[in-house]
């Protein structure tokens, strides 16, 4: 049995589908839990690279994306998905930092210093308009902005779906994820996600009709084995206590 909640390797860029990457990372630690954590990286059509709820930064890691092409965008796409974003920044200068909203004070509450060139909402932002269409998701102290990339029909999100494979989580971690129903093979949106999201029940409804009405062929996000097909229908079956 693995113990250690990760998908190897890690801290390297894997493809997906043209334009597309996925950096699996971690185990992150939180309350005592380990949880797999993971990267996406796309390609935009000017050939720069947009990353997507940044994780640990490495040298080797650096190199190997800027193989593929220039890092031009860092994105910290919600509230809980910060942490590693100040050494990216550092490290890559030039690159824009995109956040959604909530997330420069959330990090100044623990003593971590960044500056956005950009706060996220609805319509995309002129960078990458056209190409990634967002959607948001909000709740009392959650904001979380989903991502559909147009020419890969990608849907790129963080935290209101999970599926953790439980063979792969250590005993406490296992437990915890069967019990806020995030785990395979359906996967879902953590029950205390959905109490948050629920008292905006009928926007956050509205943003998840939006996104399958754009039928991705594939749901991305952070943590355990993303929809690598049938997209669509299995965000739909993941999101089913929000739409019904």
């Amino acid at each position: 049995m693995v113990a250690h909640a990760t998908y190897p390797p890690l801290d390297t860029p894997k493809p997906v589908t043209e334009g597309v990457w996925v950096v699996d990372s971690g185990p992150q630690h939180l309350l005592g839990l380990m949880l797999p954590v993971r990267m996406t990286v796309l390609r935009l059509a000017d050939g720069g690279l947009w990353l997507h709820s940044p994780t640990r930064h490495t040298p080797a890691l650096q190199q190997a994306l800027e193989a593929l092409g220039p890092i031009r965008h860092l994105v910290a796409p919600d509230t809980a998905h910060w942490s590693h974003v100040s050494p990216w920044t550092k490290a890559v200068p030039a690159a824009r930092l995109w956040t959604a909203p909530g997330v420069t004070d959330r990090a100044r509450s623990q003593g971590v210093e960044f500056v956005a060139h950009g706060v996220l909402a609805e319509p995309a932002p002129p960078d990458w308009e056209g190409e990634i269409e967002q959607a948001v998701f909000s709740g009392p102290g959650f904001t979380e902005i989903a991502f559909h990339h147009r020419p890969s029909r990608t849907l790129v999100l963080t935290d209101i779906v999970q599926a953790m494979e439980p063979d792969r989580l250590p005993l406490g971690t296992r437990l915890f994820a069967g019990v806020i129903g995030a785990t395979m093979p359906e996967g879902g949106t953590p029950s205390y996600l959905r109490l948050t999201l629920g008292r905006r029940r009928p926007e956050n409804r509205a943003a998840a009709e939006r996104l399958l009405a754009l039928d991705p062929a594939r749901v991305i996000f952070a943590h355990g084995a993303f929809f690598a097909e049938d997209g669509a229908a299995r965000l739909r079956r993941a999101l089913a206590w929000l739409l019904d």
